[in-house]
């Protein structure tokens, strides 16, 4: 067992936790590893995006089974999620990746600090109709699957104002995470080829 294979358990160990709890940062933290290792950023959003496809996957049936998902807020918020991580997966993996690669990192750098603003900030409620709800999940699904990782800091810090439980939120947008980060590993897959990520 190579000392990099247990860095990167440990990773993602400690990743799940944040984000099964929060509902954000796994794919932060993951890609934000993968590029310091000299990942390309295609081929790390893609590791993380498969890796995420398990690990949404436990989270969003943790929710499911504790009754905290909001399937109107799911109906809404997942074909545009999907829809937005196809596009992004795609541009992605179509752009040279030294090219893009301080744009991704500039771009993880800032969802990294938006995080620790939103931690350390007190919480304000805003309204926001739900016409606006699919658009914050196509920005997210683009931005995410582009960026490697901000799904949860873009959609579910935006929710959380709207007045919804934080727990439903939480749920809801884990169990979304799930639709999207699929259709982003499919595109990736599709694109890059399975040999590029194993």
């Amino acid at each position: 067992m190579t000392s990099d294979f247990v860095i990167f358990v440990a990773i993602g160990f400690f990743a799940q936790i944040i984000d099964g709890a929060l509902g954000m940062a796994f794919g932060v933290l993951t890609t934000t590893s993968l590029l310091a290792f000299g990942v390309p950023p295609a081929v790390a959003s893609a590791m993380t995006h498969v890796t995420e496809c398990f690990t949404t996957a436990a989270s969003g049936a943790s929710h499911l089974y504790h009754r905290n998902v909001d399937w109107r807020l799911v109906k809404r918020l997942a074909p545009a999620g999907m829809a937005g991580g196809a596009i992004g997966a795609y541009l992605l993996s179509s752009i040279d990746g030294k090219a893009i690669e301080p744009f991704v990192s500039v771009y993880l750098m800032l969802v990294g600090c938006y995080i620790l603003y939103k931690a350390f900030r007190p919480a304000f409620r805003r309204d926001m109709h739900d016409r606006i709800v699919p658009y914050v999940g196509g920005a997210g699904g683009v931005l995410d699957a582009m960026g490697g990782g901000g799904w949860g800091p873009i959609v579910t810090s935006s929710l959380l104002g709207r007045g919804h439980e934080p727990k439903k939120v939480i749920g809801s947008t884990n169990l979304t995470e799930f639709a999207v980060t699929t259709v982003i590993s499919a595109t990736f897959i599709a694109t890059l080829g399975w040999s590029e990520l194993s």
